[in-house]
């Protein structure tokens, strides 16, 4: 899987149209076919809203202001059909007097002087008024504000939501030693001012680089890596010099999430800092395997909550929300069709993303604070990564020539054997060896899990007790 690259310039903003001016007649004919917007591919590989990459501008879309007229509509100050006059600007025509009449038109002109020498009257008494009150000359009244910029909104309304996690969320500047890196988010976990984010978020930073957090009232302090899991792609900062109001945000339960619960996303989408987008629990339990698109890196596998929140490069580490303002998730991934669409390379949102469940996240941070280093869940067999809807197929070798099941590990124990597949892990479905590693991390060493697995045609179950294993290597 790909990654979208990260610091990203953020795009001046665009001046004022120009005053419209007289626009050329539109061409004869055929005005020009619609442009048709590019397909979907049916398969694109999710991506992090994240990734390092060298600072970018983004391009333009072409245009010009005002656009020309709809075919048929005369621009302004253009004569119309049969060169009546017909479009804007065409001159005034005084139309023809009346015959006079007798006293009852003279009653009529005089009830019209009358309306003229108040009207005339009003204006000059509005005029003056507005003259008096305004050095000047502005004849703009404006309202009273009676507060209404200060109003709260109610707890339970997304700006209520917002307001109160806005103030817990940072924005993460993350810079190797040579100078590449990107901008990602993250979240208070602790008074002690421990971060949680991304580890794709910090991972340029991590051996001697620059890391720095950026709060929304703009107070920024330097921080450090204290453990990132490439395999989990969680990580833990701490601010240095932490300031002692740090408010950490309350953490929900990931497990009783259910398809359809309304959820609010907080980053920095392109650099774009303290973003909030909406949506909804779109899907549970998404196998989901990407990689910070870097040579050496490792894949990352995960049992995602999908959202359809808008969530872009720049999002990454930041938290998924419920309706009540709990974390229910990291935001991690998206999958994006192929190709920038921002005139930079990057991709942006469909309306498919992945976020890192905060049960299985908040194990992680937790064992990274107290001992810099990742524990995983393990079963003690080497599995198959290829795309498969068959199951987990235990290979018949491991990584470097080893045993494909571990001697005495979790595996033995339970009897599986290399050619086995591996169909079911407790009541969820296996498909392949990047679901069955994305399911096992979601548990913790010691559990127990019944294994369902097939052998020569014959399906069989087996419980088995987790074992552990710390570190990425």
């Amino acid at each position: 899987m790909s990654t979208e690259n990260e610091g990203n310039a953020v795009p001046p903003a665009p001046s004022a149209p120009p005053v419209p001016v007289a626009s050329p007649a539109p061409p004869q004919g055929d005005a020009g076919a619609t442009a048709q917007l590019p397909p979907v591919p049916s398969g694109p590989p999710e991506q992090h809203p994240y990734g390092p990459g060298p600072t970018q501008s983004y391009g333009a879309p072409e245009g010009s202001w005002p656009p020309p007229p709809p075919p048929g509509t005369p621009g302004y100050g253009e004569a119309g059909a049969g060169g009546a006059g017909g479009g804007w600007g065409a001159s005034y025509q005084q139309p023809a007097p009346k015959p006079a009449g007798g006293g009852r038109a003279g009653l009529i002109a005089a009830v019209l002087v009358a309306a003229l020498v108040a009207g005339g009257l009003g204006g000059g008494l509005g005029y003056t008024l507005a003259k008096d009150n305004d050095g000047q000359g502005s004849t703009t009244v404006s309202a009273a504000d009676n507060g209404a910029s200060q109003v709260k909104r109610a707890p339970g309304t997304i700006a209520g939501v917002a307001s109160r996690a806005l103030p817990s969320t940072v924005t993460i500047e993350a810079e190797s030693n040579s100078g590449e890196g990107g901008t990602g988010t993250g979240f208070v976990f602790d008074t002690q001012g421990h971060i949680v984010t991304n580890n794709h978020v910090v991972a340029e930073a991590v051996d001697g680089g620059k890391l720095s957090a950026t709060f929304p009232d703009g107070r920024k302090y330097a921080a450090e890596v204290v453990g990132h899991a490439q395999g989990y792609d969680v990580a833990v900062v701490k601010l240095k010099n932490a300031p002692s109001d740090l408010k950490p945000l309350s953490l929900g339960n990931s497990d009783r999430v259910a398809v359809g619960d309304e959820t609010i996303a907080i980053g920095a989408p392109f650099g774009l800092s303290n973003t909030v987008t909406t949506g909804i629990i779109s899907a549970k339990n998404r196998p989901v395997a990407s990689s910070d698109g870097s040579s050496s890196s490792k894949a990352s596998y995960m049992s995602a909550l999908q959202t359809d929140a808008s969530i872009n490069p720049g999002n990454s580490g930041g938290p998924l929300l419920n309706a009540s303002g709990a974390v229910i998730g990291i935001n991690s991934a998206i999958q994006s069709t192929s190709g920038g669409s921002f005139g930079s390379g990057q991709s942006g949102s469909i309306g498919l993303g992945f976020a890192i469940p905060i049960n299985q996240a908040k194990y992680v941070a937790q064992q990274l604070i107290k001992s810099g280093k990742p524990v995983y869940a393990k079963i003690g067999a080497s599995v198959s990564l290829e795309e498969s809807t068959d199951g987990a197929k235990i290979t018949d070798l491991g990584a470097g020539g080893a045993d494909a099941v571990e001697s005495g590990g979790p595996a033995a124990k339970a009897g599986l054997k290399p050619g086995d597949v591996i169909t079911k892990l407790d009541d969820s479905v296996i498909d392949s060896g990047p679901t069955l590693i994305g399911e096992i991390w979601t548990h913790k060493p010691g559990d127990k899990v019944k294994v369902t697995y097939t052998r020569g045609g014959d399906q069989h179950t087996v419980d088995l007790t987790l074992g552990s294993r710390v570190g990425d290597s």
